[in-house]
């Protein structure tokens, strides 16, 4: 089982969770509104042959949630302290969603400090115009996965939600400790996720309004590409084909969340890959 584990920078406390039973570098990056817990599987899985690190992002689970600095490059610098505190001088990198382009970006900024690259179904690798952001409010409406922050008037109304949105589909033990571990209750009694509304705003804008690839990147990369999930369409591929020499694309069952859904598959996917890239 891992152990939580709290690292203070002089902005941010972050808290994380650590599985330290083998020695290579592995560090674990969920996806928007989520926290470290969604790795669990994975990380059990992996344990014997990698220090595994899964921190709450900026605004996420039990780390800090500052009112501001959302930004790819404070998300990064949080990353590369929290390797130095640990003396990981690299690391593979498995990154789901929004740290998806997070992961794109820092490989492009520090190509030093990554590995390998786990992209699993990231999102929006392109940069929209900046007129866009007028519409993203409507955009957070219709994000299913946002439908869990809440409020809620009681945990049970959370939990009923939470049993209808995609991530949680089957309801899982597992599924059901996520959701446990993403909610608390407030200090007017409603219930709601742990995720900010200011984080919720600032990534969303930093990821839609910032672009991906600006450069070619040589890092040995595995695209996960879930059946169900956001990235089917051969254009959507494209961009990651064109500027990623050194790339993989391995389909998964299950949708968006595989590792919630379809752990079993996508660990013994996410494994080989990693096999194969070890000192």
């Amino acid at each position: 089982m891992p152990i939580r584990q709290t690292f203070s920078k002089p902005d941010i406390q972050l808290s994380y969770l650590e599985w330290n039973q083998g020695q290579e570098p592995l560090l674990l990056l969920h996806g928007l509104a989520d926290h470290a817990l969604v790795w669990s599987s994975l990380g059990d899985e992996l344990s014997s042959d990698y220090h595994i690190v899964a921190p709450d992002m900026r605004g996420h689970g039990e780390s800090g949630k500052p009112e501001r600095d959302y930004s790819f490059e404070s998300a990064i610098a949080d990353l590369e302290a929290l390797m130095d505190s640990l003396g990981w001088s690299a690391t593979h990198v498995v990154a789901h969603s929004w740290t998806g382009k997070l992961a794109v970006i820092w490989a492009r900024i520090n190509p030093q400090r990554l590995r390998s690259i786990v992209l699993v179904d990231p999102i929006f690798i392109w940069k929209i115009p900046s007129f866009f952001k007028l519409t993203f409010p409507l955009l957070y409406q219709f994000l299913s996965f946002l439908k869990g922050m809440g409020p809620f008037a009681s945990y049970e109304s959370a939990q009923q939600q939470a049993r209808l949105l995609n991530q949680f589909q089957g309801w899982s033990p597992l599924q059901q400790q996520v959701f446990q571990a993403s909610i608390e209750q407030k200090s007017d009694g409603t219930w709601g996720s742990k995720f900010t509304i200011t984080a919720r705003d600032r990534i969303f804008e930093e990821v839609m309004l910032s672009p991906g690839f600006t450069t070619p990147i040589h890092i040995p990369t595995l695209f996960v590409q879930p059946e169900k999930g956001l990235n089917r369409k051969d254009w959507q591929l494209q961009p990651y084909k064109t500027n990623l020499k050194n790339l993989r694309v391995c389909q998964v069952p299950g949708n968006h969340w595989p590792f919630l859904t379809q752990p079993e598959a996508f660990n013994q996917t996410v494994k080989a890959f990693l096999q194969e890239h070890r000192y």
